[in-house]
């Protein structure tokens, strides 16, 4: 019997060491930094196979920095898949910089960012520190946003907007690419609204002012600061290039229509010579008739051949004396 409840002291004589080597150095951090965790807590995470060392750092971190965070909402956060460091950040640079945003926000911000190359950090960060976007952007592979003014001419721009996160809509709101879409649709409005390309030139901050108004920033993630046309340039006649198109067109139009009465015109010639050619075969049967009637005698006949001949040979004539003379 002794050797038993030796054997049982030993065996949890052992745990007790195995848990202290795992678990007293985490746990002793914890209480000297005065954020405590338990080390049942810490047993508790291990088994459900969360890095308690991230966690309590994380905790640390946290209470330190004057942020009030459990153990139970970090370990709730990493199972859903989120970032427990970059949440922590977040929540420090947030209150630091005096804006507003409690662990639930600043969790739903981690997990809509999440798998998309950006992360909660920067979108406090953005907050604080706005930035700049370049319309169009650079994947667009455009260099320019080409409106036409009134006057059919081009007007070529390229834009700055400066824009700072929006933490109340950034869940579900929409991106840059939004923001980028929409100022080029307003600087294109805005440029065709002008009478002349000149008015362009001359104030292109009205173009600005007239984007800005229409408040291109709703429902998105970010607020629009303001909107700085960078370049402006003249491109080309697009009034000019479109009538001289229609022109052409008109042209063809009307070659087309020649054409057709061109091509009547030879018909009808081809079908009077026809009614000629028909006309003359009826001579000779014409002839023959008055022969056998007795309306027309040899000597008649005689006279017709004598004038036909005498008018073939005049009609030769004439052409030859048309003929350049041969050398």
């Amino acid at each position: 019997m002794p050797i038993i409840l030796l054997i049982a002291v030993a065996v949890v004589g052992l745990v007790f060491a195995v848990v202290l080597i795992n678990f007293f150095g985490l746990w002793l951090r914890a209480l000297t930094s005065g954020a405590p965790v338990g080390i049942p807590t810490l047993i508790a995470m291990r088994l459900r196979g969360i890095p308690n060392s991230l966690i309590v750092n994380a905790r640390i971190t946290a209470v330190r920095a004057g942020i009030e965070v459990s153990t139970a909402q970090l370990e709730t956060h990493y199972l859903a898949g989120g970032s427990v460091d970059q949440v922590i950040r977040a929540l420090i640079a947030a209150d630091k910089a005096g804006i507003k945003l409690d662990f639930n926000r600043c969790c739903a911000i981690d997990l809509a960012t999440s798998g998309s190359g950006k992360t909660v950090f920067d979108a406090v960060r953005t907050s604080v520190n706005p930035r700049v976007i370049d319309c169009p952007g650079t994947d667009s592979g455009k260099g320019t946003i080409d409106g036409v003014a009134k006057d059919g001419i081009t007007v070529r721009a390229r834009a700055r907007v400066t824009v700072r996160s929006n933490l109340d809509r950034f869940v579900g709101g929409a991106t840059e690419e939004t923001i980028i879409a929409r100022v080029g649709e307003g600087i294109v409005r805005a440029i065709g609204s002008k009478e002349t390309y000149k008015g362009v030139l001359e104030n292109p901050q009205d173009i600005s002012k007239d984007v800005l108004n229409r408040g291109l920033d709703a429902g998105t993630a970010y607020e629009i600061l303001s909107i700085d046309i960078a370049d402006v340039g003249v491109g080309t006649n697009i009034g000019a290039k479109l009538q001289a198109e229609q022109a052409d067109a008109d042209k063809q139009v009307a070659q087309a229509k020649a054409e057709m009465r061109r091509a009547a015109a030879v018909a009808a010639e081809q079908e009077m010579r026809a009614k000629v050619v028909e006309a003359e075969a009826q001579v000779p049967l014409a002839m023959a008739e008055a022969f056998r009637k007795g309306n027309l005698g040899i000597m008649d006949y005689q006279k017709i051949r004598n004038v036909s001949a005498d008018t073939d040979m005049r009609a030769s004539i004439a052409k030859d004396a048309g003929k350049p003379p041969t050398k």
